[in-house]
């Protein structure tokens, strides 16, 4: 009868199962939240940076993207 499993061992192994599969879902809840805050600082901080790159009047530009609001780019130059 060495080979036989327990009723009771049988349920422990099943609650075992289940506190794991319970723990993996809060820690795929915690890392998706986690990832879409990240996310959100990321296109903060690349926005900031953005601006805070602007060109002033004469300065280096290849689009009217890259000069300060009210200035286009002309001849690869803010104006």
């Amino acid at each position: 009868m060495r080979g036989q499993l327990s009723a009771e061992m049988l349920i422990l192994v099943v609650v075992i199962f289940a506190i794991v599969a319970v723990a993996a879902v809060q820690l795929v809840g915690t890392a998706k939240e986690t990832s879409g805050n990240i996310q959100n600082q990321t296109e903060k901080l690349n926005i900031m940076t953005a601006e805070a790159i602007k060109s002033r009047e004469g300065g280096a530009c290849i689009t009217s993207d890259d000069c300060e609001d009210g200035l286009g780019c002309e001849d690869n130059r803010c104006a």
